[in-house]
């Protein structure tokens, strides 16, 4: 069962990343990530492993990064869903998180939850 991440809205949390800004998955190569991605340490996601998080707004390779949870990512037909993080005060339009994310989540039927 998939754990609930909205209570996880507009909260500051705190994401390590293991997939920075320009590199590959460690699985499939040709898949690159445009935007730094990481899990929230102490957390627990559907997978058994921490909360995945996309980060926005982060410009170069980081990391650690500390932002607030802007969106939830639903994913209706995976085991996991994901966090969506920006800095403090930052505004994203719900197109432009898609459009940041789209390289992995055109894989999945996923919905955006604010």
């Amino acid at each position: 069962m998939k754990p609930d991440l909205t209570p996880f809205l507009g909260r500051a949390v705190r994401v390590v990343v293991d997939r920075p800004l320009g590199s590959r998955h460690p699985r499939w190569p040709e898949l690159g990530y445009p935007v730094n991605y990481g899990e929230l340490p102490g957390t627990l996601s559907g997978d058994g492993h921490p909360i995945d998080a996309y980060l926005l707004g982060w410009d170069e390779p980081v990391r650690e990064a500390s932002g607030v949870v802007t969106a939830v990512i639903l994913r209706a037909d995976d085991v996991e869903d994901k966090l969506v993080v920006a800095p403090p005060g930052a505004r994203w339009s719900d197109a432009e998180i898609m459009k940041a994310v789209w390289f992995q989540e055109q894989y999945f039927e996923t919905r955006l939850m604010r």
